[in-house]
C-alpha cells in the first residue's frame, strides 16, 4: 500500500537539487537529493532521516514533518498525506461499511437532469440514478471508476491522461487514510497487473484530492458530452462521496443528456444501489 519511509524516497528523488540551492553536479550518481541533504535542509541529523527512510524512526514531530515537506516541495494536499503516513504507527483508521443511508437515496433520485452516482473511497460506485447508468454503458452495481478507466471502457474519457491522474492521486490518498483496507489493496494489484500506465503512475507517489472541474466524455450513442463536476463529500466519516456531472443550460451536452435519457426512457426509475450494500 504505502508508508512513510516509501513516500519519503520516492519524493526525495524527484527533487531538482538545483531547486534548493545545491548546485548540480556533472557526474552526480542519485536522482533528486541525497538522504544527507534532505537531512541538511530539514534541520535533522543524517542518522535520524536514515532511520525514517528505513521506517525504524517513529512518531516524527509536527515540526518534522513540516520542514520535510518543505524540502521535498510538497502542496497542501500532499503535505496533509504525509502527516497522516507519519500517524499510521499510532492510529490506523478503519475502512468504513458502504452503508447509504436510505434519505441519501432519495435524494440521489431526486436529480434526474444529470448523471449521479455516491463512490466510496475505493472508487466503487455504491448508487446511481438512471442517468449514470446510460452514462457509463455499464450496470452501476458492481462498477468500479478506476477499473473502468484503466482497463474496461478508456474510449469513454476524452480527456484520458488527466483522469489517470486525477485517480491514481486519489487512490494513493485512500491507501494512507486506509492502509489496512484489503480490498482497496486488491484493487490496486488488479490495476497494477493490468495497466503499465497505472504502474508507472502509481510508482510516482502522487497524491490529488479528488475536485470540481470539466470532465469530457466520448459517448458511442450520443458524442461529446462536456459536462460539470461537483464532489459533495459526506459528513459522517464514511468516506463517501456524491458525484454530480451538469451540462451548462442551453449547451450541447444538455442536448446530449437529453437525447441520452430519452434513448432508454421505459427503463425502470430510481437509484441503483451496488449488491454489496
Amino acid at each position: 500500500m504505502d508508508d512513510l519511509a516509501g513516500f519519503l524516497r520516492i519524493r526525495r528523488s524527484r527533487v531538482d537539487p538545483a531547486s534548493v540551492g545545491i548546485p548540480t553536479e556533472r557526474h552526480r550518481r542519485v536522482s533528486g537529493l541525497r538522504r544527507e541533504e534532505v537531512a541538511h535542509l530539514s534541520g535533522v541529523s543524517v542518522d535520524y532521516y536514515v532511520r525514517l527512510e528505513q521506517g525504524r524512526a517513529t512518531q516524527p514531530s509536527e515540526q518534522v514533518l513540516d520542514a520535510l515537506a518543505r524540502v521535498l516541495g510538497l502542496d497542501e494536499t500532499e503535505r496533509e498525506h504525509l502527516h497522516r503516513l507519519a500517524r499510521q504507527r499510532r492510529r490506523t483508521a478503519k475502512a468504513p461499511s458502504g452503508r447509504i443511508r436510505p434519505e441519501l437515496l432519495r435524494v440521489l433520485d431526486l436529480v434526474t437532469g444529470a448523471p449521479a452516482v455516491i463512490m466510496n473511497h475505493r472508487l466503487d460506485v455504491l448508487a446511481g440514478n438512471r442517468l449514470a447508468g446510460l452514462l457509463y454503458s455499464a450496470p452501476l452495481p458492481g462498477l468500479n471508476i478506476a477499473r473502468h478507466i484503466f482497463v474496461q471502457e478508456p474510449g469513454l474519457y476524452a480527456e484520458w491522461e488527466k483522469c489517470t491522474l486525477d485517480v491514481v492521486g486519489h487512490l494513493r490518498l485512500a491507501a494512507g487514510k486506509y492502509p489496512d483496507d484489503p480490498r482497496l489493496a486488491s484493487l490496486i494489484g488488479e490495476l497494477s497487473m493490468g495497466s503499465e500506465r497505472f504502474r508507472r503512475l502509481w510508482a510516482r507517489a502522487d497524491v490529488r484530492a479528488r475536485a470540481h472541474g470539466r470532465k469530457t466524455y466520448r459517448h458511442p450513442l450520443v458524442g461529446v458530452l462536456e459536462l460539470h463536476q461537483e464532489n459533495f463529500s459526506l459528513p459522517d466519516e464514511s468516506g463517501m462521496e456524491l458525484l454530480v456531472l451538469s451540462a451548462a443550460p442551453g449547451s450541447p451536452a444538455e442536448d446530449g443528456l437529453r437525447l441520452l435519457a430519452s434513448l432508454d426512457s421505459a427503463e425502470e426509475r430510481g437509484p441503483r444501489v451496488s449488491a454489496e450494500l
